[in-house]
């Protein structure tokens, strides 16, 4: 299946599969009831449980969401005065982002950008120096501290602790919206988006303009909606722990 987009060269319509080189086109098949394998038997389908449907992941989330909230208060009221002290603005940054079955949600992070420069879609990119990051926002993205609010949005359900992460609509990548690069790009939305991920662990994080590394981070995603459980959500936390908080990967 090619990507539906079309260009206009010079008064001619060129379909996108023919204009660019570097498409993705992974089968539709892979996420989802009918990735669990054609080749399984019927019993061993329905031992198979989605992300999303998992009771125990649900209480999971819930338990060490509750826990970490408490654990992080008084980091959180410290960050929270911090921001307010250094600059103009609310303290959390609340963006609509693609959740569950494509509902849309609102994210809570810390603010770590300039009200005045933020992009309130989404779609313009943070890059390595950016100028719009105030300087406490640069400690925060250093250590991934930014992120801690989305304990809310998990005890809220609207995210998992591990999970796709969630993205704005119409977020580009490689200069195309993310759905043209990647057909089968909206299977990523079976399972509840995670502050966290298997693409975040194995380092898919930030820009994605390079459109391989664009690619890369959905097949992780599909990949974890696939073979998930909780060992690997544990797994992937304690990755990132180790990768993001106490090594400061982010910008």
């Amino acid at each position: 299946m090619a990507a539906i987009v079309t260009r206009i060269n010079q008064g001619n319509v060129t379909p996108l599969w023919k204009a660019r080189s570097l498409i993705s086109m992974r089968p539709v098949e892979y996420a989802g009831a009918s990735a669990y394998g054609t080749y399984k038997t019927r019993h061993q389908r329905r031992l198979r449980i989605e992300p999303a449907a998992s009771i125990a992941k649900r209480l999971f989330d819930l338990v060490v969401a509750g826990t970490a909230l408490l654990f992080f208060a008084p980091l959180l009221i410290t960050v929270a005065i911090a921001i307010k002290v250094t600059s103009r603005g609310p303290v959390l940054f609340v963006q609509r982002r693609y959740g569950y079955r494509n509902r849309s949600f609102r994210i809570y992070k810390f603010r770590t950008m300039r009200t005045d420069a933020g992009d309130v879609r989404g779609v313009r990119q943070t890059v390595q120096g950016d100028s719009r990051v105030t300087t406490i926002g640069r400690i925060l993205r250093k250590t991934s501290l930014d992120e801690i609010p989305q304990l809310l949005n998990v005890l809220k359900g609207d995210m998992s602790l591990v999970g796709p992460r969630p993205h704005v609509p119409g977020m580009l990548a490689a200069e195309l919206a993310y759905e043209d690069l990647v057909p089968y790009y909206f299977q990523r939305h079976s399972a509840r988006p995670g502050i966290t991920g298997l693409a975040q662990v194995n380092g898919c994080r930030g820009s994605t303009v390079e459109a391989g590394r664009a690619i890369s981070r959905i097949d992780y995603d599909l990949h974890y909606i696939e073979k998930w459980s909780l060992r690997m959500d544990i797994m992937i936390i304690m990755r990132t722990i180790r990768r993001e908080f106490l090594s400061g990967s982010g910008f």
